[in-house]
């Protein structure tokens, strides 16, 4: 077994029966709240064709909304802050680290990195995102969840100097009050930010996850992140602007009723929204340019829905479609949200859940990831599980989409092409923990919450695409690579990038060098050290207390070569650490 030290610089199949399965426990609390407590969980589709059974399980609420829940659960019930909680003892270093070289505690780590966020204590800070300025490429923007007020909220940090020094702040949404209702079409404002409406709380909103970032390519900075309330169905999708010369060191404000900056609210357990990303594109020569795009997850439960046997009807799932939005006036005004995922003779059980969706509805899905292309065309792909019969794997789609339109007149639309197969995700095997929800997807060594979303890139200089992702097909989490030469139409095979072998390896990114040439391609990911019969999960999951489970280092690496000439070179680019604990246990972000 591979160790981590310091060292380390079908065929048709015919359908006899089906079912499905959906646990709820507790008829009080939101969907949410039930999700994070365990009390809800995935629903599942059973096939069986003679003595074969194949159990799929359909996708669910994203690591970093249950992470925020949870935390926000057990700062009420147990009526302390949580992110403050600490182990009572002293620290094991003689200082902080502060520096004046930086704003916070830039000399904390001591493998030669900076660090970006500046709260200087240990509460919470995953699900990091990072892009650069294209007019002043030093001028960097990331994105991390942060937990140092209490509820987990969305954070930002800037740096005006590539890197070598940070600023970081709260995004200004925390006034937002959530009322739907006023984001019904206007006169000044003919597109609809809702999609189920529902009646407002009418106060604001408690927690935020998903933070996503980018550039123009006139400079302006925008931030992205989901709100949610801990005790209602309420649920925000915004997107913020730094304007030009700010850097991301300022974004405007999200006033407490406002259109300006919304791309969707509900209050309804039949949409809650997980999981954006957003993209500009800050191509100079595209018809698009400036235009900004969202694309995310509409988990969507209803009582109509069916059958499951939950105690409570509204618990019954139904679907997990993409949308999208997009603005055309540089992120003040949002079009109103489309379902883009579309349906293709490649998924199957579109209508299972949902009798009135097609059955060829590509629509168990989660993680979709947008690019901008030159030729203004936008490329979102995506995880998806409608796969046949008998194949109990997931594959991963991608959709071409042609923008179109003004959003603040209410044409603007996506336009976006039936979904394509970009390549299979294996994953049978996966190892299975237990965190108190059943279980899920995990690194049973960090013991952490994993998933097999796709990331995607584009080179700037001929438009070919490169989407990486993790799974199962080796016996063991690896990173595996598409790519495509016609703009996202047609993808080619799927190659391995990591040239090691004996680790897990997963939570992928992706880019690509702007310069002339073979395509210089970049993956970025973890890797944590494999335990003891990892490929055998016990039935109900690895937990903490057996051989390995929460005990193994883990590490940060960069992988690159030119075109798929895989596997790629790597090189590690951080000290070697152990597993998360405290509050960060069992999360490190998705």
């Amino acid at each position: 077994m591979h160790k981590l030290t310091k060292s380390i610089s079908l065929s048709v199949v015919i359908v006899s029966v089906c079912m499905i399965t959906a646990f709820a426990q507790n008829r009080t609390g939101t969907l949410l709240q039930k999700a994070a407590r365990g009390k809800l969980r995935a629903a599942q589709i059973v096939t069986v064709s003679g003595p074969t059974v194949v159990t799929r399980t359909a996708p669910f609420f994203s690591g970093g909304a249950l992470a925020a829940a949870r935390a926000a659960i057990d700062a009420a019930e147990d009526r302390q802050e949580r992110a403050d909680f600490g182990p009572g003892n002293d620290l094991p270093f003689a200082d902080l680290g502060r520096s004046p070289g930086t704003l916070g505690c830039g000399d904390r780590d001591g493998h030669g990195n900076q660090r970006v966020n500046q709260d200087c204590t240990f509460r919470r800070q995953a699900e990091t995102d990072i892009t650069f300025n294209p007019v002043k490429p030093n001028n960097l923007l990331a994105g991390m969840n942060d937990s140092r007020v209490g509820f987990n909220q969305c954070g930002i940090a800037f740096s005006t100097d590539n890197g070598s020094h940070w600023g970081d702040l709260l995004p200004p949404y925390r006034q937002k009050i959530n009322n739907p209702a006023e984001q019904n079409p206007t006169g000044a404002d003919p597109n609809r930010h809702t999609i189920k409406g529902g009646p407002g709380t009418l106060h604001t909103y408690d927690a935020g996850s998903d933070p996503a970032v980018a550039f123009d390519s006139e400079g302006r900075g925008f931030f992205s992140c989901v709100a949610f309330d801990i005790n209602s169905d309420a649920s925000l999708v915004y997107v913020t602007q730094s304007p030009l010369g700010a850097g991301g060191s300022f974004f405007f404000n999200i006033a407490a009723s406002s259109r300006r900056f919304i791309v969707a609210e509900d209050n309804s357990p039949e949409v809650l929204h997980d999981k954006e990303f957003i993209v500009a594109d800050s191509f100079t020569g595209s018809p698009n340019r400036d235009n900004v795009y969202v694309t995310w997850t509409a988990l969507r439960f209803s009582p109509t829905c069916g059958p499951q046997p939950n105690p409570t009807a509204e618990e019954r799932f139904c679907s997990s479609p993409i949308f999208g939005s997009m603005s055309t006036d540089h992120g003040f005004t949002w079009s109103t949200p489309e379902e883009i995922s579309g349906a293709s003779p490649i998924c199957f059980f579109g209508n299972f859940f949902d009798p009135t969706r097609s059955p060829n509805a590509c629509d168990f899905n989660q993680g979709p990831d947008p690019a901008a292309l030159p030729n203004g065309n936008v490329v979102v792909v995506f995880n998806n599980g409608n796969t046949a019969a008998g194949n109990p794997n997931a594959q991963q789609l991608a959709v071409v989409c042609h923008p179109s339109g003004s959003s603040p007149a209410g044409t603007a639309h996506m336009n976006c092409a039936p979904p394509v197969r970009m390549g299979d995700d294996i994953v049978v095997g996966e190892p299975l923990c237990d965190f108190g929800r059943g279980p899920e997807e995990c690194i049973p060594g960090a013991f952490i919450r994993t998933n097999d979303f796709p990331r995607i890139a584009v080179d700037r200089s001929n438009a070919h695409l490169y989407v990486t992702w993790q799974d199962y097909r080796n016996g063991e989490y690896d990173i595996q690579m598409a790519r495509s030469l016609d703009g996202g139409i047609t993808w080619g095979d799927t190659v391995l990038v990591n040239p090691d072998q004996g680790l897990d390896h997963y939570f992928p990114a992706i880019d690509i060098a702007d310069r002339p040439g073979p395509d210089r391609v970049g993956v970025s990911y973890y890797r944590t050290e494999r335990i003891p019969n990892e490929n055998a999960t016990p039935p109900a999951g690895f937990a903490p207390g057996m051989a390995g489970v929460q005990q193994s280092n883990s590490d940060y690496s960069l992988a690159g070569g030119t075109n798929l000439s895989v596997p790629y070179n790597f090189k590690v680019v951080s000290p070697v650490f152990p597993q998360p604990d405290g509050i960060q246990a069992a999360f490190n972000g998705d």
